[in-house]
């Protein structure tokens, strides 16, 4: 039971291409969004479309392969574990963040066409 603690699997597409920080060692971290879609009946019979944002957070050689191969509006699933922050800005305001700290990717959908 203890493997599926703090554990999180997305399916989604990339709201924006990778953000990608090189830091010592050339060690990379990769950042981006991803939104989940469900779509339901409503009580009235009428079809919802519900849109959920992720953060989501890379490190080492999954960044790497986050870099090279990820665009916005890619479909990927992911597999990590939830990790929230905070921080207090210059103006002395507390901010929080909920991040997928993913350490799995796998890229679905269509495979482009290369020219």
């Amino acid at each position: 039971m203890n493997a599926l603690r703090n554990r999180v699997q997305l399916i989604g597409n990339l709201g924006a291409d990778p953000e990608i920080k090189t830091f010592d060692n050339d060690r990379k971290m990769a950042r981006f969004p991803i939104a989940t879609n469900e779509v339901y009946h409503n009580s009235k019979g009428e079809k919802v479309q519900d849109t959920q944002w992720h953060n989501v957070v890379m490190w080492g050689k999954v960044a790497e392969i986050a870099e090279k191969y990820l665009k916005k509006g890619q479909e990927i699933a992911v597999e990590g574990k939830l990790v929230s922050r905070t921080w207090e800005t210059k103006e002395g305001e507390k901010r929080y963040v909920t991040e997928v700290v993913a350490n799995e990717l796998v890229l679905l959908g269509k495979k482009e066409a290369t020219a």
